[in-house]
């Protein structure tokens, strides 16, 4: 099924905001100091916003895996986003998979701040590269 340009529009803003107010949510779950439900919300955060990224040039999103991949082959080796970007990406991927499977595993604060902030810039940068492009 492909998409009208309105309908992309619409999915891609609705996916941006969703990325927005999940981090919104990291943010104030962080204050609380519950790490492993930061780690999810930061992952998801990222992952709409790529999600995001993905729909509004075209490419159909599925997986989370599959996300990850399209990101690094169209955004990370095309030089748009960093190699760093890409990692912090992974290592959300990994720290929310095994903060929400395995019940061995914690994450901590000292894990979890360092990225607070460059997550919120990845978003940040998301976001004008989608509203640029349309504007």
């Amino acid at each position: 099924m492909s998409l009208t340009d309105e309908e992309r529009n619409i999915l891609v803003q609705l996916e941006y905001e969703k990325g927005v107010a999940f981090m919104e949510q990291a943010e104030k779950i962080a204050e609380l100091g519950y790490w492993d439900m930061v780690a999810n919300r930061l992952y998801y955060a990222v992952f709409h916003a790529v999600t995001a990224l993905l729909i509004s040039d075209g490419h159909k999103v599925g997986t989370h895996k599959g996300v990850v991949l399209l990101f690094g082959q169209h955004y990370i080796k095309t030089g748009v986003f960093s190699i760093t970007e890409g990692r912090l990406y992974s290592q959300l991927q990994t720290m929310r998979e095994k903060a929400d499977y395995v019940c061995t595993f914690q994450t901590s604060q000292e894990e979890i701040v360092p990225m607070l902030v460059p997550a919120k810039e990845m978003i940040k940068k998301i976001g004008n590269i989608l509203f640029q492009v349309r504007a």
